[in-house]
């Protein structure tokens, strides 16, 4: 077996003279060293063609590698044409061995190929094993081995790590340590040992493997047959498959890749962020630590200090968090770092040297500060670019052209965007991030929205690079973000049963403006809500088609339609109101409270002649409910509340509904359950009325110690909705007792005023006072007339 001093040391011999045939480079995909490697050996011996592990349908790609506005981190996207979601992902980093050999090649005018099992073939198998009923999922481009080979042949060096060992072997590897080609050759010796090892322990097939190599083979003998020298850039578990000497013959090969399924797959580049790339999904993904390997590879290319450079970055990354980082510590932490990858036999500083030697110096012991800069700087807020001139969707195409339009570039760091409606530029801002959402590019998120009749809006938005895949499926809709996000309402529509959900599609036609839009989703709603029957889905439906009837104005839309159907939908909700509110257990009075709560809501928006119709409709059918003992107390206490606070009904008659719902003769949960409906809201109620907040506390007084037991979590989650300085006082209150008469009361109580004021006048004219009658608050003049 190959020893760690092979694969490290293979350099002796000097540099090897251009010989012919197929040179297979296998790497660690993603690998800073593997990626300088190539370089090398790409460099040693100057092939006619490289070839590069990836499916075919990537060669398209080929030729825009060569675009300096493709910046990476790029992916190549392999997408079913006619199910955009069935898509698989190729990353390449600026620090992948695959980047650095494709656009060595590209250079240099040599032609490209990529080799693997077509795509095509790929998506029609896993479609076919869905078929079969096995838990299939779209195929990773790279299957894993069953033994993971950089375990054995780190256990064969002595290592307990094996990431560790390929670091120390092969990524960390001295740059003049001689032929980087003999290096690679000892890389594949070294996995064909594993890999006979594997056969040995495990003889069964490997079906996926197989086509995988054998597709492999048969593009290298393609190019082989063109050209003298080739070059093969893998990952090195199939290093030893695909030297020419180990190739089956071309019978055998084409026996295992005869008569797959096909499927029709379209590939384009895709811009990728580090951050995808450390999350370990896509192709051959997950680097735990892309920005760390980036700066560790430009610092090779560039011939700076990896070291230096690296803590000069941490330390200033550490003093924007108001840490201090002075250059002195900085040069202590270098040596540091150096001291430690000596003592752990390290051929150079790694990134777990500099983190402990950060931590230990620069941070005084502590972990947390490393962790406030551990996204900036180990894992790096990179996101490549696409140039136009790549072949993409019309409707990727018009995007980009509306996100220059806009001004509003794509960044993998989250960042918040508030808008002003009333500006043009911010406005269609606006339209692009709705009609994005409704089209599941959900590139934005609205926050600290307070509805749709302010001109202002927040958003927090962050570009994932899984969003390319959702903008390829949106354009199955439409060539144009408008019109695709009008076919897909239109679409969404039709296909609706819900009337909450066609009444929020109202509301996202009128903040995205899709004016042609708006009347097919009305239609369909006015449809629906003549069959409909569930009050809770038509009292889900008021506040979205309130909101709109309300503020159509603001953004320009014309809501005469809306209107109707809001009517239609509210007078039958007041109608089916209190049938629905019969019983009912906890959890559907729970959903029935919130809907109404929320067509409450809606229909305090309305004004005008819609207001003046459906108010007193609403108000009939809550008091419906309110004074009905039958009815769930959660939902019967809303109600109360609710009619009370809109002065339909008087502080006595809501004291007297409590005193009976809290009576000894009620059930202790039931009256818990009212007291949770009424009391939602602010404490003002019962700060100010002594009377309600007198009945609550003797109800709690009065319960048993074993039902107080059961009441307790309700209870809590009733008054946990008030405020901190609003329970304190409460309890202030509750301690304190009944107010003391004040001498104001003192004296109302002593004098009638009715009775003595006409004396109190004839005596005052005898004695010749001038007395004024004050105005009452009707009779007070307005502030125009006092001016006057």
């Amino acid at each position: 077996m190959t020893s760690t001093e092979d694969v490290a040391g293979a350099a002796e011999a000097g540099p090897l003279l251009r010989r012919a045939g197929v040179h297979v480079l296998g790497v660690r995909h993603h690998g800073p060293g593997s990626a300088r490697s190539v370089l090398a050996a790409l460099e040693e011996l100057a092939p006619d063609a490289v070839v590069i592990e990836g499916p075919p349908e990537l060669d398209v790609l080929a030729a825009h590698a060569g675009d300096p506005d493709l910046v990476p981190p790029v992916a190549g996207l392999v997408y079913v044409a006619d199910e955009p979601r069935r898509a698989s992902f190729y990353p390449m980093a600026d620090f992948s061995p695959e980047w650095v050999a494709l656009r060595w090649a590209v250079a240099r005018g040599l032609p490209v190929r990529f080799a693997d099992l077509p795509a095509t073939h790929a998506f029609a198998l896993a479609s076919q094993a869905e078929a079969e009923g096995e838990d299939a999922v779209p195929p990773p481009p790279r299957s894993r081995a069953r033994l993971d080979p950089l375990a054995v042949l780190a256990e064969t060096a002595g290592y307990d790590d094996p990431e560790r060992w390929w670091e120390d072997a092969v990524e960390h590897r001295s740059a003049t340590a001689g032929s980087a080609l003999e290096a690679f050759d000892a890389v594949a010796e070294a996995m064909a040992e594993v890999r006979a090892l594997e056969s040995e322990q495990d003889p069964a097939a490997n079906p996926e493997n197989d086509r995988r190599e054998a597709a492999m083979r048969r593009v290298l003998r393609e190019v082989a047959a063109a050209h003298e020298v080739v070059a093969v850039v893998c990952g090195a578990y199939h290093a030893p498959a695909l030297r020419q000497g180990a190739w089956p013959t071309k019978t055998a090969d084409a026996r295992t890749l005869a008569k797959l399924p096909r499927v029709k797959v379209t590939a384009t580049w895709a811009p990728w962020s580090a951050g995808r790339l450390a999350r370990g999904s896509g192709y051959g993904a997950g680097v735990t630590s892309p920005g760390w390997y980036q700066h560790l590879f430009a610092a090779w290319r560039d011939g700076t200090d990896v070291v230096a450079g690296w803590l000069a970055r941490v330390a200033r990354e550490l003093r924007e968090e108001g840490i201090d980082a002075p250059p002195a510590s900085v040069v202590d932490t270098v040596r540091a770092a150096e001291a430690l990858a000596a003592l752990r036999s390290r051929p150079s500083v790694g990134l777990p040297e500099l983190t402990d030697a950060t931590t230990a110096v620069l941070c005084g012991g502590s972990e947390l500060p490393m962790r406030l800069v551990h996204e900036r700087l180990v894992v790096g807020s990179d996101l490549g670019s696409v140039p136009e001139r790549v072949p993409q969707t019309p409707l990727a195409q018009d995007l980009a052209r509306q996100q220059r339009a806009v001004r509003l570039k794509p960044s993998a760091t989250p960042q918040t965007l508030v808008l002003d409606l009333r500006r043009e530029n911010q406005r269609a801002r606006s339209l692009l991030l709705h009609r994005l959402r409704l089209l599941g590019v959900h590139w934005g998120e609205e926050v600290d929205s307070t509805g749709t009749g302010t001109f202002r809006e927040t958003w927090e938005l962050a570009w994932e690079p899984g969003l390319a895949v959702a903008v390829v499926e949106a354009g199955l809709h439409g060539t144009t973000v408008l019109d695709a996000a009008t076919a897909k309402v239109v679409e969404e529509a039709a296909g609706a049963g819900d009337l909450g959900a066609l009444g929020r599609l109202v509301e996202q036609c009128l903040v995205a403006e899709l004016p042609e839009a708006l009347p097919a989703v009305v239609d369909a709603l006015a449809a629906l809500t003549v069959r409909a029957h569930d009050t809770l889905a038509l009292l889900r439906a008021v506040e979205p088609l309130a909101r709109t009837r309300r503020y159509g104005d603001v953004r320009g839309s014309e809501t005469e339609r809306v209107a109707g159907v809001l009517r239609t939908v509210t007078l039958r909700a007041c109608v089916g109101l209190r049938a629905s509110a019969a019983s009912l257990d906890d959890e559907a009075a729970a959903d029935l409270r919130a809907a109404v709560d929320s067509a409450h809501r809606g229909l305090a928006l309305l004004a005008g002649d819609t207001a003046a119709e459906l108010g007193p409709a609403w108000t009939q059918a809550l008091g419906s409910v309110a004074g009905d003992d039958r009815v769930h107390g959660s939902v019967s206490g809303r109600a109360c509340r609710l009619l009370l606070d809109g002065g339909h009904l008087d502080a006595g008659e809501a004291a007297a509904r409590m005193g009976r719902r809290l009576s000894r003769a009620a059930p202790a949960p039931a009256g818990a359950a009212w007291l949770d409906g009424f009391l939602d809201g602010d404490a003002l109620l019962l700060l100010h009325d002594e009377v309600l907040l007198g009945l609550v506390d003797a109800w709690v007084a009065g319960v048993s110690d074993e039902v107080f037991e059961d009441l307790l979590p309700l209870l809590r989650r009733t008054f946990s909705r008030y405020q901190p300085a609003e329970r304190r006082q409460l309890g202030t209150r509750l301690r304190r007792g009944p107010a003391a008469p004040t001498a104001g009361d003192a004296l109302d109580a002593l004098v009638d005023l009715e009775t003595g004021l006409p004396p109190a006048l004839a005596v005052a004219a005898l004695l010749g006072i001038p007395l004024r009658r004050t105005p009452t608050l009707q009779e007070a003049p307005t502030r125009q007339e006092a001016d006057a």
